[in-house]
């Protein structure tokens, strides 16, 4: 994209937890590698925020293959989360990502709900401009991720102790999709001092091979990302950006401006791209433009004239 296309603020402007960014539309974590991998098809730097893939303290070798299935109309995934580990990214990934003058939000994840609270002090004095908690993720078979961020307790250990630990830096949750009250945990992170919450993670999932009567992962179940699930994120999304007054950051499905814009008439500030990108990497290049063209067309200053708008 030419820098003269690349918005710097302006109408597309948000702010998250003090931090001002140049668009909503960022990487989701895990679809962007470490930042640098889809920068010929997409500069990091273009977007709103780049999320890395998901950090834990030590490297994870994940899940073993098959990794990966088509489902209708979106995709399983059974990762289980590998990683290079904190270290290897702040020495070799970090500076170089922080170089292009993207914005950037570390993921971070753990076996043991102190592991969050480690990794982001280990974060506090990094050049990592945000940090996003997965406690969500579907697809460990070790305790962790969905079984962390589904229990009111463990949840509120780990926002509480990551946002002291964390140097000032805002702290993102990355909350479970498929819960009794969504609501509910949003406002545990927020009354533990979150920045923002995150919604939707993919969905626990299962793919069957009918010839040999075995799941089509080596996992077994994983988690279903993509178009199949967006009508679920945009409800949670609605639900929680009514009742938070921190913002909420929607994801899930988005594949065009038009699924952006949805998200955040839904009452998002922003959202994330995830499996789009893994269809097509100059995807959110395309939204930010479209959204844009957008606003101008029907004679909106800016987002905050969209955001939240939905009636019901």
């Amino acid at each position: 994209m030419p820098e003269k296309e690349i918005n710097r603020g302006g109408p597309l402007g948000v702010e998250i937890g003090g931090l001002r960014l140049k668009n909503p539309i960022l990487a989701a974590s895990g679809t962007f590698g470490y930042g640098l991998e889809l920068a010929p098809f997409c500069p990091p730097e273009a977007l709103g925020a780049v999320i890395t893939k998901g950090l834990s303290l030590e490297p994870w070798p994940g899940n073993p293959p098959p990794r990966v299935v088509e489902a209708a109309f979106g995709l399983i995934n059974a990762i289980g989360l590998e990683n290079v580990g904190l270290g290897t990214f702040l020495e070799k990934y970090l500076g170089p990502l922080k170089a292009t003058g993207a914005t950037v939000g570390a993921n971070v994840l753990g076996r043991k709900p102190e592991d969050y609270v480690r990794l982001s002090g280990g974060l506090a004095r990094s050049e990592v401009d945000f940090i996003e908690l997965n406690v969500s993720c579907p697809n460990l078979r070790h305790p962790g991720g969905l079984s962390f961020g589904s229990d009111p307790g463990t949840l509120a250990f780990i926002v509480e102790g990551s946002v002291k630990a964390a140097g000032g830096k805002p702290v993102m949750v990355k909350l479970p999709p498929l819960v009794t009250d969504i609501v509910a945990l949003a406002k545990i992170a927020e009354d533990k001092g979150a920045a923002a919450v995150s919604l939707i993670n993919s969905l626990p999932a299962l793919s069957i091979d009918l010839g040999t009567r075995r799941a089509n992962l080596a996992n077994g179940p994983g988690g279903l990302s993509g178009p199949p699930i967006k009508p679920l994120a945009l409800r949670q999304v609605m639900l929680c950006s009514r009742a938070l007054s921190i913002p909420v950051i929607g994801l899930g499905g988005i594949m065009d401006y038009r699924d952006a814009l949805e998200f955040i008439v839904a009452g998002a500030t922003a959202v994330q791209i995830g499996t789009g990108l893994l269809v097509d990497p100059t995807l959110p290049i395309r939204v930010i433009k479209d959204i844009a063209l957008w606003l101008k067309k029907n004679n909106l200053k800016d987002l905050s004239e969209v955001r939240g708008s939905l009636k019901v």
